[in-house]
């Protein structure tokens, strides 16, 4: 067959297949020229038809991909395959590049002999444009437009290994305080703008630095550093932004907001460490950073790390150990300095575990406080301490009040007065036969003030714990909140606080009566007494002992 018949057959077939179709289609001669092309290949090159007739295949793939191409259209000619589909890049009139999908099958004559390729041209640009995007808002926070915490660990690692290894990275992960109080006075849309402010002020006041910020979500951030010679210490960079947002607040709906921020933070950490341990160290960091003031932060530590660790490992332990009866109740006096008789019983947990050092009712708690297992935990104390006062007293061995110490999360928690009055009511014990103390720090906080309030007015004793770590309004411990007594916290017990001394007239002239523990000597105990502190706990005394051990050590009556 003449070429010109060949032209004939092919623009024939061209004609019926390729008219209408969206994809581009190209008739490419068996030495690579294009015959014949149509309109929407036109469209996916910005070349007109006329323009692509004649030009060789492969003068319009990008190089480095031509040669792909060119071995696969021999393997097409030879027989060795039936068809070509594979990604491609073409250029463009204008010199860009169309990312396609290109199929090519071979043509044959009459005789059955090769004739020409077709060519099926799949514009991808557009189906790419939008999977980038969509791989965009995969990575990137909606609100802020910030990098997420997925695309923020991908650049962690990449700058982990090829980082600076004369200043190395600095990562912090930062809290705003106070965000919880923030929302619930003023709603989603002062939050929202509140954040876009804190994203926009993160950047202008670290914009001298190579880094990058992200929303970890919430009210979370994460700032990867990469450090120069010039880059600021740590103190300089957390000072610059607490200061930028509390003294310059930001008006949304006519209010003022300001906010503090807290951080933890890990500094030049080694290459050979993974991304996910940095953030998890960088979020240790900041749970100790937020249990001190707000606007604070903690610089991460190996040695408190495997601290953590162990203390993690511990409290994830704990449930078991309860339901297997390792974790006990045990009992230590409370004593009357000035007579040196007991007055009451304190209820303390003890945890018992095999080939290991015992832990004492101050490191339970904290345990369980980490998890939540202290809800549970605490009600299940009640019970039983509450059950052996009632045994006690049934058989009048001890009759004096049982005193219990609350947590944080038990002093807050909407349940607690249920539990108290169930617990009472099972075990049989009467409101006034029982003290329950609260932490300090907790008296701000609505939930926990109002249960120490509504527990005084059913007739339950009730002492606040820590005294002398913050500045405590006497008036509104003796008049608003209907407590007792108050508990020296145990650090300025062992220093003689002179501060505190000063302090405890003025307490009892209020009805309150203050508890010193921590009490481990004779002398210790005679200062306190001097100074006016009514009861005391500690080993001076006794340790918390088993039931049966509590009652047989207990002074003659």
């Amino acid at each position: 067959m003449t070429r010109t018949g060949n032209l004939k057959e092919s623009e024939a077939r061209f004609n019926e297949v390729v008219t209408s179709s969206t994809n581009g289609v190209l008739i490419v001669d068996l030495d690579g020229t294009l015959i014949r092309a149509n309109a929407a290949i036109g469209h996916i090159l910005e070349r007109t038809a006329d323009e692509l007739t004649g030009v060789p295949l492969f003068d319009l793939v990008e190089p480095g991909f031509a040669e792909m191409l060119s071995e696969a259209m021999d393997e097409l000619a030879a027989g060795t395959t039936d068809r070509v589909r594979q990604s491609q890049r073409l250029r463009r009139k204008d010199g860009e590049v169309a990312r396609v999908t290109l199929a090519a099958s071979l043509l044959r004559g009459a005789n059955d002999e090769p004739s020409h390729f077709v060519v099926v041209v799949e514009d991808g640009t557009e189906l790419e444009l939008l999977q980038n995007e969509l791989k965009r808002q995969s990575l990137h926070d909606p609100l802020t437009g910030l990098p997420n915490r997925q695309f923020f660990t991908t650049q962690l690692e990449i700058a982990l290994r090829k980082g600076d290894p004369e200043h190395g990275i600095t990562v912090f992960h930062l809290d705003l305080d106070a965000f919880g109080m923030l929302r619930d006075s003023f709603g989603g849309r002062v939050v929202e703008r509140m954040l876009q402010h804190v994203t926009q002020r993160l950047k202008a006041l670290l914009a001298d630095e190579k880094v990058m910020i992200a929303r970890f979500g919430g009210d979370e951030f994460g700032v990867l550093v990469e450090n120069t010679a010039t880059t600021p210490p740590i103190d300089t960079i957390m000072k610059g932004i607490n200061e930028d947002l509390m003294l310059e607040p930001t008006y949304v709906d006519g209010h003022g907001l300001a906010v503090s921020v807290s951080a933890g933070v890990v500094h030049r950490p080694g290459g050979e460490v993974e991304p996910l341990d940095v953030l998890r160290s960088a979020e240790r960091a900041l749970r100790r950073a937020k249990r001190g003031r707000r606007g604070q932060w903690e610089l991460f530590h190996a040695g408190q790390d495997a601290e953590e660790r162990r203390d993690d490992a511990l409290a994830v332990e704990m449930p078991s150990a309860w339901e297997n009866g390792e974790i006990t109740v045990r009992y230590r006096p409370v004593v009357e300095l000035a007579s040196g008789a007991v007055s009451g019983v304190e209820a303390a947990m003890h945890w018992e575990r095999p080939e290991s050092e015992a832990l004492g009712h101050d490191r339970c708690a904290a345990l369980a406080e980490q998890t939540g297992l202290i809800l549970p935990l605490g009600e299940w104390m009640l019970r039983v301490a509450g059950g052996q006062s009632v045994w006690w007293r049934q058989r009048g061995q001890f009759e004096r009040a049982l005193a219990l110490r609350l947590t944080a999360h038990q002093s807050a928690d909407a349940d607690l007065v249920t539990r108290v009055v169930r617990v009472l009511d099972q075990v049989g014990l009467a409101p006034g036969q029982l003290m329950i103390s609260v932490p300090g720090s907790v008296l701000p906080m609505a939930d926990a003030a109002d249960n120490v309030a509504v527990l005084a007015r059913m007739g339950v004793l009730t002492a606040v714990d820590d005294f002398g770590l913050g500045p405590l309004d006497f008036g509104l411990l003796a008049a608003d909140l209907p407590v007792q007594a108050v508990r020296v916290a145990r650090g300025l017990v062992a220093s003689r606080s002179q501060y505190v001394a000063a302090l405890l007239p003025l307490l009892r002239e209020q009805g309150v009566s203050v508890a010193v523990d921590g009490i481990d000597s004779a002398e210790l105990a005679a200062w306190w007494r001097d100074a006016g502190a009514d009861f005391a706990t500690g080993d001076h005394f006794s340790g918390a002992l088993p039931a049966g051990d509590f009652l047989e050590n207990l002074p003659p009556r």
